[in-house]
């Protein structure tokens, strides 16, 4: 008997229909466990195009049904949000569900109408995840599919696969000691700007950490993500020059401080072979969604302007992946036509993409709320482009957005008749854990092709965010929007400032990396922060709003910090001690202050961190080699004369008081010496000293609590009615 065809296609899905559902009904029991059988989770076809999803009840239960997990994860976020009002953040998550459940009682259907969504930045699996175990994996790949990602960046262990094709070319481990970075820095090393740095790395963490892979994008894949797994730009050994002394190497210099790496010509036979090696080596070990991320000359200048070699290197850089994988499809971080547009004009930037079939390359438009390449360069030139917030760099902790950008722009990106074949949108920040409103509010276009209207979505956020209405605590919250996350448009700024704390000690006003300009007046948060203290005790029960008015102390006091810089700064020009002293001690308590402050909150702790580093070490080498590499990012960023100095710094306790306070008493002892004519200051000599004191401090072995001390809301008081009053007063 002849078995109709639809029939036979369902009996063949089963198996995978079945496993899915299991898939997402595992989310479910991890995200809200005592709740998990009010829910019914169905996957099935919903004759659409792009991902979609259906809510509906019946018998008392909640119908989740979608086309995958991601879509069901979507819907069962989509009910929380809205009906339970609930929320799922790194900083704060709200899961206080009503005793009986609302019921739908009328079926509601969401289609998105972008094909990617697309998630992390090369940098982000250094600034935030370098040290995360898999049960921290689990509940990002969680909270990714709840806000409808479907296209994240999987790097993780990539170093292994490398260390695999090497190995099977005849290197040895010593001859690629000098090639892997420390665990800090892959992703500049991924992104062919930098070896060794940080090394040498223990086979066992490219072990460890490839067996951490499997998981993630197993997880990933079952949840109906497609992850975008790396390829091969170039980047070699240097040891390759004795292998291969016949290949054409150029050597590169990404910064300052970093020895020269070496790419390898796309012209050059062995450029295909390796490129080849690579993937079928990566396809054997993880399998493949045929999405590859390639990025050439990331941040370094190509040796050539001419178009004719521009189109010859990306055309030779995607017939490696084709060779290997005819279904690839090149995965191109735009991040160079941002950084280095005086180099990447129209002729250039269309050579580099002509030369690839438009259906097998998609750009990212990485900073697209900053500057939206996408206007300068004809919508990439055909190409599929997916529109990106990037908001954050290094995981800086201060408060920073573009609000309205991230609820209008991406729509209208999406209508606008000449934004060619806009596809997608997507979160590419350099670190997270911080400002969780700009991505809720970013992934709450998923769903939509329409603006979000800010002031109807912002209540409903703080309200599903403190689990009940407020006024004092909207009021605080539409101030912030209206200044924090107010940048205008046409201010190119990269996440906002930072602390003046944070910098090197100095008698100027700004630092390089520790920037101190605001986008408002640093005045206009003091009535935030009053309505937020008027709001703790109503909403002390809340994590989210412990979190926020955590934060929003840190940020009031992180300003307050450059005013009373200046006088201390005043008062040691016009040699008055007196009032030096005053102004000195007072900013050594300011720091004191906010170290006890972010003590209250696991968000901010450097300890964590630290111990974090530590744990994934197996000996005692390795941990101490994992502590200085966790040390030295969010510090010197390098060795001590790196020019990135202070370019990851965070605010969180331990640092406060163990590297911030130590610079600024050590330059207080000497401004002292100078003002009581005992010695004149230095400041060449000084920057010597507190660099090599900053390289022994990465170095140093040192443990920092791991637990919050304190109560967050009492400590926040305390200090409103210490600083309050001051920060009103200011100029």
């Amino acid at each position: 008997m002849r078995i109709p065809k639809f029939l036979f296609l369902t009996w063949c899905l089963l198996p995978f229909l079945a496993s899915a559902q299991n898939d997402s009904y595992a989310l479910i029991r991890r995200l809200i466990p005592q709740r998990a059988n009010s829910f019914v989770v169905q996957q099935a076809d919903m004759h659409s195009t792009h991902d979609c999803f259906e809510l509906g009840s019946k018998n008392g239960r909640i119908i989740l049904r979608g086309n995958n997990g991601v879509a069901i994860a979507s819907a069962l976020y989509y009910y929380l949000t809205e009906y339970c009002h609930c929320q799922v953040t790194w900083n704060g998550t709200n899961l206080k569900l009503p005793a009986k459940l609302p019921l739908i009682t009328k079926k509601i259907r969401k289609e998105t109408p972008y094909q990617y969504r697309y998630y992390l930045n090369y940098c982000t699996f250094n600034y935030s995840m370098s040290w995360w175990d898999w049960p921290r994996w689990e509940k990002e790949i969680d909270w990714m599919a709840l806000h409808g990602i479907n296209m994240p960046l999987a790097i993780t262990g990539e170093e292994y696969t490398w260390y695999k094709v090497y190995k099977e070319l005849g290197f040895t481990d010593d001859e690629l000691k000098g090639f892997f970075t420390g665990p800090s820095y892959f992703s500049w090393f991924w992104m062919g700007n930098m070896d060794s740095w940080g090394g040498p790395l223990p086979v066992q963490w490219m072990q460890d950490h490839f067996d951490l892979q499997k998981k993630i994008v197993a997880r990933e894949r079952a949840l109906g993500m497609k992850p975008v797994l790396p390829a091969f730009t170039g980047h070699v050994p240097a040891a390759f020059r004795n292998k291969f002394p016949d290949a054409r190497l150029k050597a590169t210099n990404w910064k300052n401080g970093f020895a020269d790496t070496y790419i390898l010509d796309s012209a050059d036979p062995m450029f295909a072979r390796i490129g080849k090696l690579f993937l079928q080596k990566q396809t054997a070990l993880l399998g493949t969604d045929h999405l590859y991320s390639a990025d050439t000359f990331n941040e370094n200048e190509p040796p050539s302007d001419e178009p004719e070699y521009l189109s010859k290197l990306s055309a030779r850089v995607y017939e490696g992946m084709h060779q290997a994988d005819t279904a690839a499809v090149w995965v191109m971080q735009g991040w160079l036509f941002y950084s280095d547009r005086k180099f990447w004009k129209e002729p250039q930037t269309q050579a580099l993409l002509k030369a690839v079939p438009d259906d097998k390359m998609i750009i990212l438009d990485l900073a697209t709320e900053i500057e939206p390449v996408w206007k300068r360069t004809n919508a990439f030139y055909g190409k599929p482009w997916i529109w990106n917030m990037l908001n954050n760099f290094g995981a800086n902790t201060n408060l920073f957005g573009r609000m309205d950008v991230a609820a209008q722009a991406p729509s209208e990106a999406y209508h606008d008749p000449k934004s060619g074949r806009m596809k997608g949108i997507g979160l590419t920040m350099e670190g997270i854990e911080q400002n969780p409103v700009l991505y809720e509010l970013l992934t709450a276009n998923t769903w939509r092709d329409q603006p979000i209207n800010v002031n109807e979505w912002l209540p409903e956020y703080v309200l599903n965010r403190y689990g009940k209405q407020n006024a004092d605590a909207f009021k605080a919250w539409d101030i912030l929007r209206k200044t924090v996350y107010s940048v205008p448009a046409d201010m190119y700024v990269r996440d906002g400032a930072e602390s003046i704390i944070q910098a090197r000690p100095t008698t100027d006003s700004t630092a390089h990396w520790a920037r101190t300009s605001l986008n408002y007046h640093a005045k206009g948060l003091l009535p935030a922060w009053q309505a937020m203290i008027k709001a703790s005790g109503d909403l002390s029960a809340s994590d989210g709003f412990r979190f926020d008015l955590v934060d929003l102390t840190r940020q009031v006091l992180a300003n307050y910090a450059l005013p009373l810089q200046r006088k201390f700064v005043l008062a040691y020009q016009q040699k008055d001690l007196a009032g030096f002293k005053k102004y000195s001690t007072e900013f050594i308590d300011l720091i004191t202050d906010m170290d006890k402050l972010l003590a209250t909150r696991n968000d901010f702790l450097l300890g964590r961190w630290v111990a974090d580093a530590r744990r994934c070490g197996k000996t005692g080498a390795e941990k101490n080699l994992y502590e200085m590499n966790a040390k030295d990012l969010i510090t010197l960023w390098g060795d001590k004369d790196c020019p990135l100095n202070e370019y990851a710094c965070r605010q969180w306790s331990g640092l406060f008081n163990d590297f911030y306070k130590s610079r600024w008493e050590q330059f207080f002892g000497l401004l002292t010496l100078d003002i009581t004519g005992k010695k004149p200051f230095d400041k060449d000599a000084f920057a010597g000293q507190i660099r090599n004191w900053e390289w022994q401090w990465a170095n140093t072995r040192k443990d920092y609590p791991v637990k919050p001390q304190g109560d967050a809301i009492q400590e926040a008081r305390r200090l409103y009615r210490k600083y309050g009053d001051k920060v009103n007063t200011t100029p």
